[in-house]
């Protein structure tokens, strides 16, 4: 059996049924689809995820970004992301393994194994696809494969988790990693503005006070948040506040203008011409599509 193999029967043996599953390791999730999956809206928190079998796909402002187990993807900081499975069926469903990324535990070791930082104009992408190598194969292997020994996990789940993000800091492709783990870095500064960005989006959320937020001028503001999330501070704004008004219409039954007013919109039209633009259709006829597709499983998508 090779690693992929041991992986997919790892996982499949762990996670039986379609969703999202947590385990016992806090931060370590296994994900199952047996179908494609419909586009759902999520906010991808800094996280590893790491595919055994099938593909996904997540769409972030313009940006796709398709993975499969030869590449995993790794957030950075928080974003509003359309994610779908978009290969797998009931003899080869989607497997995968989740793993929420420790900044604290990632600057630890950055410290102890230091690298040259590379000078680069802009901040990494918030979202980026790297080769999965053998070395993180197998101990994301030995990871799952700790939930055959549950006695075992307090004292292994630890030191396997750290060895995963020592091969991410170490790895061929660690740029966005060694930003993470740096608290200075323009990376952290954005995801600091995110986190505020977030909690303020359905105000006025002006840009200025997100830049000294950062700790940067407007104009550097701009120009690495775009970097981070390919998307101005203005269309990320947007996009937090079409999911949220998704989730009122499709969860809580808010009729449109409603949902418009909730997450900061004074006009109907513009809140509607908003709404179309990024799911393309109107908010009442999607929502009303959207109602009765997605149970709460799909949400870990």
């Amino acid at each position: 059996m090779n690693r992929l193999d041991k992986l997919v029967d790892l996982i499949g043996r762990h996670a039986p049924a379609d969703g999202s599953h947590e385990t016992p390791m806090p931060g370590v999730k296994l994900l199952r689809a047996s179908s494609p999956t419909m586009p759902m809206p999520v906010i991808y928190a800094p996280t590893l995820c790491l595919i055994a079998q099938g593909t996904k796909q997540a769409n972030l402002g313009a940006t796709t970004y398709r993975y499969d187990p030869a590449y995993f993807l790794v957030a950075s900081v928080e974003l509003p992301v359309m994610g779908s499975v978009i290969e797998a069926s009931a003899s080869h469903p989607y497997l995968s393994l989740q793993l929420d990324l420790d900044s604290a535990e990632l600057s630890d070791l950055a410290i102890r194994y230091s690298a040259s930082a590379k000078d680069e104009a802009t901040s990494p992408a918030g979202l980026t696809l790297n080769r999965t190598t053998p070395a993180l194969l197998d101990a994301a292997i030995r990871l799952v494969g700790l939930l055959d020994t549950p006695h075992d996990i307090d004292a292994l789940a630890p030191l396997t988790i750290r060895e995963i993000l020592y091969r991410l800091l170490t790895g061929p492709d660690n740029s966005v990693v060694r930003h993470m783990a740096q608290a200075d870095s323009r990376l952290n500064q954005i995801a600091r503005a995110i986190v505020w960005i977030r909690a303020h989006f359905r105000g006025p959320c002006r840009i200025e006070h997100a830049a000294e937020v950062a700790g940067m001028s407007r104009s550097t503001f701009h120009l690495h948040f775009k970097a981070v999330t390919t998307m101005s501070p203005i269309e990320f704004r947007t996009q937090l506040r079409m999911q949220e008004a998704r989730r009122l219409m499709v969860s809580d039954a808010a009729d449109a203008a409603s949902a418009g007013f909730q997450v900061g919109y004074e006009s109907p039209s513009q809140f509607s011409r908003d709404y179309a633009r990024i799911f393309g259709m109107p908010p009442a006829r999607h929502a009303s599509q959207t109602r009765g597709q997605i149970t709460p499983r799909q949400a870990g998508y």
